[in-house]
């Protein structure tokens, strides 16, 4: 093992050098550096008699810096050091004779004989190989130094004598440096093991800056990972497009890629293999940004146990979660999974505090997201800053279609690798009345004759089920599973109504015990209240999923479909790209989503959800058309004939761009002089707190308002302030129940309500049905009742009964609070930039936390440990887990024991998670006394400076 290759971190102190007539005792160590963030630095000067130069604490040293330059700590001589960089200056057989005798006689020094054993590994290997310099020595063997004519001398390459003649100088650097951080009493077992890992980094490390096509253990990564990928994850080897796609030259050359192959084909993988190359070998911060915060959740959790292991911080940017600029960490990088909202706010606080260049990748999943209205023009607003602002961050796009690949290999500079590689072969189909076709690029007009139906309907049937939908699930359930994609919400529960309806008895007895199971939880999450659709479909191992329902219920379906006992699912488009729901077989109820025409990349996403690896050998898709639908070739439709559609048709694109110009000043968020545009102190708050452009105006407006009589023996000001804009028009009041719940509050809270443009006389007028003469600003309405909704959240934590009250789906009653506190954390962010809203920044802080974990106090700690929900903290809580530190230190098989229906892995994530979560907590506290230390040394330093400056003073007068 090359002892050069030894990398071990080391935290010492420098001493400051000594003059050649000063004490032989070494100084006092000292503090650590001030510096938040910035590099460590070692005095080299010569040591003063100055009172003030005694007084100062030596500061940190850099692992990397040379604390041997111009000083031999070993022998007290500067000659000996001179001398061996004198002969490596020199070329030709004399210097290197001259440097070989140096050697030898240095060899012969070390050359002690005394027993090896217990010497640090790093000294142990030196003493070793003097021993072997020396035998061949007084062998004969002359092979090191061998004799050549100065010709041969000149021929020789620079690489080749440097490969062959190794410096003494930096052996004994390294053999020093070796020993003082080789840690006292660790078995020599112990450290080799840790030398054997250190090795393998540092080969990784070495043939990823070359750029070499040998990328080491595990393509540049150390066996542990690997270990770590089949004892996590069950992976023992790649795909070969995978290694081929690792293999690549712009991954070795650190080049931006975009890659693109079917859905369930491994794409994840590959980004995961890169990131953890980044944050263990580049020592660099990495960003993966997701679409969906349930997506994030669960990146977060199957991440977790690798940064437990392999030490790194894998944090959350979702919803209300994350810091601005993240925590700067002294010896852990850090993961941050995010959103694109929040990657875009986090890529902004990077910016600003000149922190860019720590983020070394940047990942995005579903990178077609482009595409995707506001949403896509704030993922392409972070990935043009970062390109723009860093030169040295990596961008790795990935997606299951991406129609237009030239536009983004242009905007990304990006190499782009597809393959159409699919662990499990997928079959494609179309139906039109009885007749089904299959997908064939070959033919003419892309279709073949396949089959005809083979299903008796009877006149009933065919009314209620005239798409034939119970004869394409029928074919497939119970054995295998199913999922049908409908346009709507409604659509998706009525569907699976209808199909539980024509199933036969013996569905009933399929998986009974477990869907027994299924129904005992959904009620435990709904306080004692089970969705009657779902009490009627699960028995025969059908339910819906969509946005109606809470996160509670959705992770119990997900988790029972994905153990089999439940056969099929009724969902909507988002489900495609969401969790990963893999299934038999995949019906597609229509080529719409509402009312809009299907696109091919949502057809894409929906129908890679046919075919699970290791399970079936054959995936199926199934798209249901009417014949008024032939004529509308699907297929043919690509994000980028969309985009020509819209985009510079009447105008050029610099008529566009001044027209983006000219909204943005209006909106006061910008000024333009005669030579640059420059970002208003309203506009810096808009882009640091993520708050959408439309809006801006008119949240700073309704802030500013509010100071004037903010309300505060109430939440329900505040929920006002932070109630969602975009919510609004979803939700029209049911103006009985809004006068119902206005009559219950207080004079106060009315008043208030009043002051915003909702008066009492309003709501009472619309309430008896009369017409009210006086103009009032329906979305000031309709946040008002929104945040009406809110208020009673917050005093019953209670979704059902809160939706029932206000006659509202409960999964929109969900999505309200997450919006609400998702946006509250914008609205705090945007205040904080802003000095006349500094009242909003307390005030909203406890604010966000109350909407983010709407449960009782005593639950809030454990709701922080990621992927744990209401009803799984109140299982812990009165099991007698009520801190995350009691999670960190469970052991899993107790905790699946003593948790129902807690199964070991779910248990071992859950402990992970907790793991992080404290570890994350503990580096920032630390983080955060050394500031406050260094805060107070240098204070106190610059006291005794102060007080001598004085005393000379005194002295001189």
């Amino acid at each position: 093992m090359n002892c050069g290759r030894l990398q071990v971190k080391i935290k010492r102190v420098c001493p400051r050098k000594r003059s050649r007539g000063g004490l032989k005792s070494p100084e006092p160590a000292g503090g650590r550096s001030a510096g938040e963030g910035g590099s460590p630095r070692c005095s080299t000067g010569r040591r003063s008699s100055s009172i003030m130069d005694e007084a100062a604490a030596p500061e940190f040293c850099s692992d990397s810096e040379d604390l041997f330059g111009g000083y031999d700590s070993l022998l007290e001589d500067r000659s000996l050091l001179a001398k061996l960089d004198a002969a490596e200056r020199h070329e030709g057989r004399g210097a290197v004779d001259q440097q070989d005798a140096l050697t030898d006689s240095i060899l012969d020094g070390l050359g002690a004989q005394e027993p090896l054993d217990g010497l640090p590994p790093s000294q142990l290997q030196f003493q070793q190989e003097a021993e072997a310099k020396r035998s061949r020595l007084q062998d004969g063997d002359q092979t090191s130094t061998p004799s050549r004519t100065p010709t041969e001398a000149a021929q020789e390459t620079r690489e080749d004598r440097t490969r062959r003649r190794r410096s003494v100088a930096d052996q004994l650097k390294r053999t020093m440096l070796g020993n003082a951080a080789a840690p006292a009493g660790v078995s020599r077992t112990a450290a080799l093991k840790e030398a054997v890992v250190s090795e393998e980094m540092s080969v990784a490390m070495e043939t990823v800056s070359a750029g070499g096509t040998d990328l080491g253990p595990f393509f540049g990564l150390p066996s542990r990972v690997k270990e770590l990928m089949l004892k996590l994850r069950g992976i023992s080897s790649l795909y070969d497009w995978q290694q081929t796609c690792l293999n690549l030259d712009c991954v070795q050359q650190r080049r931006n890629l975009i890659y693109s192959l079917p859905t369930s084909g491994g794409k994840t993988l590959v980004a995961e293999i890169l990131i953890l190359r980044e944050l263990l070998c580049r020592k660099k911060d990495c960003l993966f940004i997701l679409p969906y915060i349930s997506l994030v959740q669960e990146k977060v959790r199957g991440l977790a146990s690798f940064g437990l292991e392999l030490d790194f911080m894998v944090e959350e940017y979702a919803g209300s979660k994350g810091r601005f600029p993240p925590v700067r960490r002294r010896n852990h990088r850090s993961l941050y999974v995010a959103t694109i909202e929040k990657a875009h706010s986090l890529v902004n606080s990077l910016i600003e505090a000149g922190r860019l260049e720590e983020l070394g990748l940047l990942v995005v999943d579903e990178l077609h997201m482009l595409g995707d209205g506001s949403r896509g023009a704030v993922l392409e607003m972070t990935l043009a800053k970062v390109q723009f602002m860093s030169k040295t961050t990596q961008i790795i796009g990935m997606s299951a279609t991406l129609g237009n690949i030239r536009d983004l290999q242009t905007f990304l500079r990006a190499e782009n690798y597809s393959d159409d590689f699919r662990p499990v072969q997928l079959k494609e189909f179309v139906k039109v009345n009885d007749t089904i076709y299959e997908v064939d690029p070959k033919e003419e007009n892309c279709f073949r004759f396949s089959r005809l139906l083979n299903f008796k309907y009877s006149s009933s049937m065919q009314k209620v089920d005239p798409d034939h939908i119970i004869a394409l699930v029928t074919e497939v359930i119970p054995t295998h599973s199913c999922l049908v994609f409908c346009p709507t919400k409604k659509n998706c529960e009525n569907v699976a109504q209808m199909i539980c309806r024509y199933l036969k008895e013996e569905f009933l007895q399929h998986h009974e015990a477990d869907k027994s199971v299924l129904l005992r939880q959904l009620k435990e999450a709904g306080n004692g209240s089970v969705c009657p659709v779902l009490s009627r479909t699960v028995p025969y191992g059908v339910a819906y999923h969509h946005g109606g329902l809470t996160s509670e219920e959705r992770r119990l379906v997900e988790e029972f479909y994905s153990g089999g006992a439940l056969c099929l699912l009724a969902c909507t488009s988002t489900l495609a790209a969401g969790v990963n729901l893999p299934a038999r077989r995949v019906v597609l109820r229509s080529p719409y989503v509402a009312s809009d025409f299907l696109k091919r990349s949502q057809y894409k996403q929906m129908v890679g959800r046919a075919g699970r690896a290791g399970i079936d050998s054959v995936g199926e898709s199934i798209l249901i058309l009417q014949d008024k639908d032939r004529s509308l070739d699907f297929l043919r439709w690509t994000l980028l004939f969309v985009q020509q559609q819209h985009l510079c048709v009447d105008r050029s694109l610099t008529e566009v761009l001044q027209q983006s110009v000219d909204f943005l000043k209006d909106k006061d968020l910008i000024t333009e002089d005669a030579h640059s545009l420059k970002v208003t102190k309203l506009g810096k708050a808009t882009y640091k707190g993520s708050v959408d452009l439309t809006y801006s105006d008119v949240l700073y407006r309704d802030l500013s308002r509010g100071l004037e009589a903010l309300l505060l023996n109430s939440y329900l000001h505040l929920v006002y302030l932070v109630t969602p804009y975009d919510l609004v028009p979803q939700c029209k009041p049911d103006w009985m129940v809004f006068f119902r719940q206005f009559t219950l509050l207080s004079a106060a809270e009315q008043k208030m309500s009043a002051a915003v443009g909702v008066p009492e006389s309003f709501v009472a007028r619309k309430a008896a049905g009369q017409t009210v003469k006086t103009s009032v600003n329906q979305a000031v309405v309709g946040r008002m009742y929104l945040a009406l909704v809110l208020l009673s959240v917050l005093k019953d934590t209670d979704l059902w009964s809160v939706a029932q009250r206000f006659q509202l789906s409960r999964g929109f009653v969900q999505t309200l609070l997450s919006s609400s506190s998702a946006f509250c954390s914008c609205v705090l962010h945007f205040s904080e930039e802003l000095e006349e809203l500094w009242p909003f920044r307390a005030l909203l802080a406890e604010l966000t936390r109350r909407l983010s974990y709407c449960v009782k106090a005593e639950l809030i700690p454990l709701m922080e440990v990621a992927g744990v929900t209401e009803s799984r903290a109140k299982q812990l809580y009165n099991a007698g887990y009520r801190t995350p530190t009691h999670l960190a230190n469970a052991d899993a098989a107790a905790l699946s024991r003593s948790v129902e229906h807690l199964y070991r892995r779910q248990a071992n994530q859950i402990i992970a998670s907790a793991r992080v979560s404290l570890s994350s907590e503990t580096v920032t506290a630390e983080r955060e006394l050394d500031v406050g230390r260094d805060q107070g040394r240098y204070g106190i330093q610059l006291d005794v400076g102060r007080d001598q400056g004085r005393a000379v003073k005194r002295n001189h007068v």
